[in-house]
């Protein structure tokens, strides 16, 4: 059964982690979001690899049945900074309920326009880690996926988005290191030589490295179980998964059990 809720409110009551600037520019981008040879092309190339380990994660380390049922039935997933819905989308289609969160209303619009007459159980809102922490909700999962590298206050994010993981649930972070190889790569590369990504879409300074992500982890009780880099070849412009943790990376915490 399809259905879709759709809340357009942020409470700026309750502290938040937006960066206005970031607010603006995917503002800007919203309407490329399903456009797969556009600005969001590696999302849309990633979401495959990304997919499938966090399948396989889940599966494994919650015991999930595996056959012809989807195996993320009967899971409350959150998925944080959702955008115009592509993972949001993927996950749902495992047999997951999602719940789709933005600060930017115009990608919320977008992602309920998308789902439409697909039969996902998917909730989009126009919200903030803050707020649904605020609000005392819980999830199985929380898919925290190139989100980190874009808030304003990085601590106070991660802090709420803890708060959001059941005792026992699982958090994934992708994010991009602050290396010179990130630099080079990610910003350098992809940016101004091969032009795959609009000029300014990332600022190295703000890029986290595993560890700092896992001091965070680790102060919000939540324990890091599992890591994989992620590396792109410029010229297929195909994704796997590597031991290097470099450029891109991802990381899996689970939450400590009552």
């Amino acid at each position: 059964m399809f259905w879709l809720t759709y809340r357009n409110k942020i409470d700026m009551k309750t502290p938040t982690t937006i960066d206005p600037t970031e607010h603006a520019r995917f503002e800007q981008l919203a309407r490329r979001w399903w456009d797969e040879s556009g600005p969001f092309w590696p999302l849309h190339r990633m979401n495959a690899l990304r997919v499938g380990y966090i399948r396989d994660r889940l599966v494994t380390h919650l015991g999930l049945q595996t056959g012809e049922l989807p195996p993320l039935r009967g899971l409350r997933v959150l998925d944080i900074g959702c955008g115009g819905g592509i993972l949001s989308e993927a996950i749902a289609r495992l047999g997951a309920s999602v719940h789709g969160v933005d600060m930017v209303e115009k990608n919320i619009q977008i992602a309920r326009t998308h789902a439409v007459g697909q039969g996902l159980n998917l909730d989009y809102e126009c919200c903030t880690a803050e707020r649904l922490a605020a609000r005392g909700e819980r999830y199985d999962v929380v898919l925290n996926m190139e989100v980190v590298e874009h808030v304003a206050d990085l601590p106070l994010f991660m802090r709420s988005c803890a708060n959001l993981v059941k005792p026992g649930g699982l958090m994934f972070v992708a994010t991009i290191n602050r290396t010179l190889a990130s630099y080079l790569g990610a910003i350098i590369g992809a940016e101004y030589l091969l032009r795959w990504l609009p000029k300014g879409t990332h600022h190295w300074r703000k890029f986290p490295t595993p560890a700092e992500l896992e001091a965070l982890l680790d102060a919000d009780g939540l324990r890091v179980i599992d890591r994989t880099g992620v590396t792109v070849n410029p010229f297929t412009r195909r994704f796997r998964r590597v031991s290097w943790l470099g450029i891109n990376y991802v990381l899996v915490a689970e939450q400590a059990r009552s």
